[in-house]
């Protein structure tokens, strides 16, 4: 049976990535600590880290120990906390996967009215890429994950693909930015400095497409995979960058830049992916319904 003192020094290990960090925490000496990790990794028949310079990195092994070790801790967590407060009314998890590619703005605003329901959920949000999200819905550790595309035909993964909505697309800009652009849009984005989203961005190749029909070659001096990071270049002047036509308003708001126009021939689209064909979880009723009423919609310029 496995040790799970081991386990908690093995997760302690992986968080600070130091042995001799994880030994003054746990109020080992190191060479104790290193002992109990090599007896785990005999016990698992694996190598679960492997040294880099002054660090110890996780193996593949060791990333898939440690997904399971912190799910096991959550759920011992959630254990005491039940038996000593019994009386209180029991939360209930609900485990959401955010691909990285989705803006933080729409993952707030499709997910927020689960938090509104009259049984309430914990909200638990994993943001990591599509693939490794899928994964661990297949084997439910994750109730529902959200996407700029459906699940990809190709992955050998059981899943419904439940569209949210759909929007079009505004491209705002730094102040200063826009004073140098004028107002004839879109023709003021060629040769405009523009912020791109990453390569696993579902917008990515159709915003591309739609800027070669029109004609207009901008200069592309950043590709980022976290749209809040490319809204932070955009706001210290690094060029135009698009948002989706529902966060607009917000984003200008927050980061203090400017429209310069929209398409709606550009459209971003998000997924609720599940292992349900036909959708039963209340916290994701509440979302699929909601985003209905969010994204009325439109028709293209």
């Amino acid at each position: 049976m496995l040790n799970y003192k081991h386990l908690h020094y093995f997760r302690t290990v992986a968080k600070t990535g130091a042995i001799n960090r994880a030994a003054e925490k746990l109020h080992l000496t190191p060479q104790t600590l290193s002992g109990q990790i090599s007896i785990l990794e005999e016990r698992l028949g694996v190598a679960l880290f492997r040294r880099t310079g002054r660090r110890l990195e996780l193996t593949d092994a060791g990333r898939t120990a440690l997904t399971y070790a912190d799910e096991i801790f959550d759920v011992g967590a959630e254990l005491e906390e039940a038996l000593q407060n019994r009386l209180a009314a029991r939360v209930h998890p609900f485990r959401v996967g955010i691909a990285d590619v989705v803006p933080k703005t729409i993952a707030y605003q499709l997910l927020a009215p689960a938090l509104t329901l009259a049984e309430p959920v914990k909200l638990v949000c994993k943001e990591d890429r599509l693939e490794q999200l899928a994964a661990e819905l297949s084997i439910h550790r994750l109730d529902m994950v959200l996407a700029d595309r459906p699940l990809p035909s190709n992955m050998d993964i059981k899943g419904y693909s439940h569209p949210l909505g759909e929007c079009g697309i505004a491209f705002l800009a730094a102040r200063a930015i826009a004073e140098t652009l004028g107002q004839d849009f879109p023709a003021n984005l060629h040769e405009a400095p523009l912020l791109i989203p990453g390569e696993d961005s579902a917008l990515r190749v159709p915003l591309l497409r739609w800027l070669e029909r029109r004609g207009i070659q901008p200069t592309i001096v950043g590709e980022f995979d976290d749209s809040a990071l490319m809204s932070a270049f955009g706001q210290a002047g690094a060029g135009v960058f698009p948002v989706p036509l529902t966060t607009a308003q917000e984003v200008m708001r927050q980061y203090e830049v400017v429209e310069l126009g929209q398409t709606l021939e550009i459209r971003e689209r998000f997924f609720a992916i599940s292992v349900e064909r036909r959708l039963s979880h209340p916290a994701v009723v509440a979302v699929s319904e909601a985003a209905r009423r969010r994204f009325q919609p439109q028709d293209a310029d």
